[in-house]
């Protein structure tokens, strides 16, 4: 099934199921009022929401129509936000860039940070920014949302508690990580608040496309309309979110709602870095990775950060080519100062 969230005059919204091809949506209140309290007593209540589900599909069920642009991420706010980094070709690529070997650790370790998680943008909400010359990058990612997750659960136990796929835009400005990351305690100024699909699929809408712990799917991003990656999510993730669920689980429980993400995803082309679309390539999930190989090929940086006014839109298609998630579609703005959005 797949579940939204649409905006209302409260903080997290109202949770309703949306039909498969995202054109209607029936509201589902009198079962869990919003996504948190489903996940919260999922046993019980994902088994209705699948019937409403079916209901939505066979027109038993009455519907309104579902906009993309009045969703919320599917959950507003978390308690959780906790982002891997599967794809080693591209934490390669970032130290290959400055010069850099890669432990032999980061093989075996996943990489993992834990983001703001207080408040969401909705996946038609604008990135807004200060400075153009914080460096404004978008990241495609898969993230999955967890059922409660024991303490040093092993990565089988970990795949079980998944509930829930979707996609995610974790902006980052490249301009603060460096000093960030120099002080030796991680990013924060640097990574602002994340956006996440308009829709939430349980893992068996994905068909054979889900193998249990991966999408096998490209994700689509493209930049001011032009095509700019279609990695293969699927592909290139040497941890897959059984292993990202037990890393993050390993010194504590993890609550039901907890979202894990899967990094920046990124293919190597014939056992090296990857290319541009145009030149017969996958493409990028972010704009730092084709910048890492202009450095590593040039010695130069020549692909300019996302200014004001840029537009991203991030989409994983079926192999009918109908959208999955909806569209992550962001416009760079300007913050003007007027405090709270």
């Amino acid at each position: 099934m797949k579940l939204a969230t649409l905006k209302d005059s409260t903080r997290d919204g109202r949770l309703v199921v949306v039909s498969r091809d995202l054109t209607r949506c029936s509201e589902v209140t009198h079962i869990a009022r919003t996504l948190q309290a489903a996940l919260d007593d999922w046993e019980h209540v994902a088994p209705r929401l699948a019937l409403i589900a079916e209901g939505v599909e066979t027109g038993a069920q009455p519907t309104i129509r579902f906009y993309e642009h009045n969703a919320a991420s599917p959950l507003p706010r978390a308690y959780q936000w906790a982002d891997g980094s599967a794809y080693l070709n591209h934490v390669e690529l970032v130290r290959r860039a400055r010069g850099a070997e890669m432990p032999a650790s980061f093989w075996s370790d996943p990489l993992m940070y834990q983001g703001g998680s207080d408040g969401f943008l909705a996946p038609r909400d604008p990135i807004v920014v200060a400075d153009e010359a914080y460096g404004i990058d978008m990241e495609g990612e898969v993230a999955v949302i967890t059922g409660d997750v024991a303490i040093d659960s092993d990565p089988d136990t970990a795949r079980s508690a998944i509930r829930l796929v979707m996609l995610v835009n974790d902006v980052s400005l490249r301009g603060l990580i460096p000093d960030e990351l120099a002080k030796g305690f991680g990013f924060f100024q640097s990574k602002p608040s994340s956006a996440f699909s308009p829709v939430a699929v349980t893992p068996d809408e994905l068909g054979e496309a889900w193998d249990g712990g991966k999408v096998h799917l490209p994700l689509l991003v493209s930049l001011n309309g032009k095509a700019f990656g279609k990695a293969n999510a699927g592909v290139d993730m040497t941890f897959d979110f059984g292993q990202l669920i037990a890393h993050a689980a390993k010194t504590r429980n993890l609550a039901a709602g907890t979202i894990i993400g899967s990094g920046t995803i990124s293919n190597k082309l014939d056992g090296g870095p990857g290319r541009a679309i145009e030149d017969g390539g996958e493409g990028y999930s972010c704009i730092a990775e084709i910048r890492m190989i202009e450095t590593i090929e040039t010695g130069l940086p020549k692909t300019p950060f996302m200014k004001f006014g840029d537009q991203v839109r991030i989409e994983m298609k079926d192999h009918a080519g109908h959208s999955i998630f909806g569209a992550i579609e962001q416009t760079v703005e300007r913050y003007k100062g007027n405090g709270l959005r």
